[in-house]
């Protein structure tokens, strides 16, 4: 296993006038979320197999099918590498991917190419391709691939002889949507979820070991959210350093780091943080959550509960005003949350709003968004951004301490 429990220790807090204790693990941060070197002797339980896959005393060796093998480990943190030692037949079509398959990484033995498949509208994809004649079935090879927030890289190295292939992309967000974006940029796939390999044709490969690491660990703070926080999907590339996640990271002394996704509730966020903080450790762990619905008072507890458990300070934020108003029955309940914990948070809803009083939202705060099914108020352009951020000093100042 990547990490080590230590010693086990016990904080306390007030909910409704009582003390509550909450067991706190006491252990060494470390970038490393998870390493095992597969085989017969190591089978891990959350590597979910598809038919024709099996151990041998070598590794995982793979044949082909229309499943892909998945490490059922949901991660979303912005700065992460996957790493896979890996061993192909002569005629291996090999793939590693995401389960959405956003943004896929391949290994043709048969034409001696590595390439990569870039999202290009919905279910089209962008191969782009480059040679590498060092492939021989008899080495052994390492595949990475890498996010660091908008930007994707994919990597195959031989382990016989140090040669290598690779590609860097980065997406340009469109910053907004149909007539209201800014710009037409070139989607990348962010690698979003879980890792999935397989092979597409071919007799067989074997995976001998996986990785899958942080940048970073021990953080002053970790941010986690929806969309809202992860702009490396909507923001242009030129204008990425102001989005307001950058601004907050940027200013922070000591480690920063943000793990958003877009779509998501605070379910996906609760078994993200339990695959990621651990293991890197924080001082703070702020989240903002609710746009997409999802949050009860029930789960918003477990949620802080378990960042408290883990040594952490929690903040947890109000979401910013958007177009449905959603914002004002989301944010009381997260207030009444605070109350009961004792916990600070953001007021986002306030600078993105016409009276900074959390109730209408501020258009001119926000990407403009028009689809077909209808038009979005709720992704900070950078003017909300900018005031997103300058809340933060006001509400939030011990992080910048």
């Amino acid at each position: 296993m990547a990490m080590a429990i230590a010693v086990c220790l016990v904080s306390a807090y007030a909910v409704d006038g009582k003390d509550k204790a909450v067991q706190v693990i006491d252990s060494q941060p470390t970038p490393v979320l998870y390493n095992e070197v597969l085989s017969n002797a190591n089978q891990p339980a959350d590597i979910l197999l598809q038919e024709g896959a099996g151990y041998t005393d070598e590794g995982l060796r793979i044949t082909p099918s229309e499943n892909m093998v998945k490490l059922d480990r949901y991660y979303s943190l912005a700065e992460r590498t996957v790493r896979y030692v890996a061993k192909f037949s002569q005629d291996a079509v090999a793939i590693f991917t995401s389960d959405t398959k956003d943004f896929t990484a391949y290994v043709n033995m048969a034409t001696k190419k590595f390439g990569v498949k870039l999202p290009n509208g919905f279910r089209n994809y962008v191969n782009r391709e480059k040679a590498a004649a060092f492939l021989e079935p008899e080495h052994e090879y390492l595949v990475e691939i890498c996010r660091d927030y908008s930007t994707v890289s994919a990597r195959l190295v031989d382990l016989s002889n140090g040669e290598e292939v690779g590609f860097t992309v980065t997406n340009d967000g469109g910053g907004g949507a149909g007539p209201g974006n800014i710009n037409s940029g070139v989607r990348v796939g962010l690698i979003h979820d879980y890792y999935c390999f397989g092979l597409e044709s071919g007799s067989d490969i074997t995976i001998k070991q996986i990785s899958v690491v942080a940048a970073q660990s021990d953080y002053t703070l970790l941010i986690y959210g929806d969309s809202i926080t992860e702009p490396d999907d909507y923001y242009p590339a030129a204008i990425f350093d102001k989005s307001w996640v950058r601004l907050v990271i940027d200013n922070v002394p000591g480690k920063a780091a943000a793990s958003g996704r877009g779509g998501t509730q605070i379910k996906e966020i609760l078994l993200r943080i339990k695959n990621e903080l651990p293991y890197v450790k924080a001082r703070y762990v702020m989240v903002t959550i609710g746009t997409n619905s999802g949050n009860t008072e029930e789960n918003l507890s477990e949620l802080v509960e378990y960042i408290i458990s883990q040594g952490s300070v929690p903040i947890l934020n109000n979401i910013p005003s958007n177009e449905h108003n959603s914002q004002v029955e989301v944010n009381a309940q997260i207030e009444k949350v605070r109350q009961k914990y004792g916990i600070k948070g953001c007021r986002f809803d306030l600078p993105t709003s016409l009276d900074r009083d959390g109730q209408i939202v501020d258009e001119s705060t926000m990407w403009v968004e028009e689809y077909p099914f209808g038009s979005y108020r709720h992704h900070p352009n950078v003017k909300g951004a900018k005031l997103m951020y300058l809340q933060t000093l006001l509400d939030i100042p011990e992080i910048y301490q």
